[in-house]
């Protein structure tokens, strides 16, 4: 904001989710939040929901337009082989069914309740890929639940290995308490795998009906039986991946360079 007014040119803030849930609760941030944000030419939002959080501020709703996320749709697809075969590719055990969660352990993401569901889910493996905080509580959780051996700690993964994992799961559990509009979402939705998530920020955007998987409270008890009629009754995987079937890096990027020419024209 500073460098534009000194520059005499206008400039663009995006907003993904934590920017306006968690730093405008915090003192000081809040203020220099919303004066760049009514101070801005354009804003651009990563959901519709994220959008109205902004125009809450203050803000010109006028000045804000929805910038979809974009994914790497070389990597990130419905696979031609079977989730069996898939599975032989992922370094899991092969027996039962594998849910996945991508995401920092930290608590906001919630995967704690995930593996609190996994009682009420014999046989299912749970596959955490990413690293933060969280983890020793996690795994001291899984033990103390009894379901150590089918909680796997993966790790931070390259984009390529996480997209393996995703599509051989059979479902992507993300029970956040807070998300603009994940990447990790529209990743497993184009993959073909459906999505057990909250109702957070663009959650109804993405999962508009059931094809696309379930919206659940943020509890085990509702998790496990999300989880559950995912499984008695698998979604088509091109029926998931058509709902995100316009996330692309393509629209992502014209609707960017649309959203620029707008602003200085």
């Amino acid at each position: 904001m500073r460098l534009a007014d000194e520059l005499g040119l206008p400039f663009s803030i995006k907003a993904r989710g934590s920017d306006i849930h968690h730093w405008t609760n915090v003192d000081g941030c809040r203020e220099q939040i919303v004066e760049a944000a009514q101070k801005a030419a354009g804003l651009l939002a990563v959901s519709e929901a994220i959008a109205a959080d902004i125009a809450a501020l203050g803000v010109d709703p006028a000045k804000i337009r929805i910038h979809r996320t974009g994914i790497d749709r070389e990597l990130f697809h419905v696979p031609h082989q079977g989730r069996a075969a898939l599975r032989t590719l992922v370094p899991l055990p092969q027996d039962g069914p594998l849910l996945v969660s991508v995401g920092a352990l930290i608590p906001r993401k919630g995967q704690g309740f995930v593996i609190e569901a996994l009682p009420q889910l014999p046989a299912v493996q749970l596959a955490l890929v990413g690293e933060g905080e969280d983890q020793a509580k996690l795994q001291m959780l899984a033990r103390d639940l009894n379901v150590a051996d089918r909680v796997h700690f993966l790790g931070p993964r390259p984009h390529a290995e996480i997209a393996q994992i995703v599509q051989a799961a059979d479902a992507a559990v993300l029970p956040s308490s807070s998300e603009g509009l994940a990447n990790a979402w529209i990743e497993a939705l184009a993959c073909g795998t459906p999505l057990v998530i909250t109702d957070i920020g663009g959650a109804r955007e993405v999962l508009r009906d059931d094809k696309g998987g379930r919206i659940v409270e943020r509890n085990a008890a509702s998790i496990a039986t999300a989880v559950s009629e995912l499984l008695a009754s698998p979604l088509s995987r091109d029926a998931v991946a058509a709902t995100v079937a316009d996330y692309s890096w393509d629209r992502n990027g014209s609707t960017l360079v649309e959203h620029w020419r707008r602003m200085v024209g």
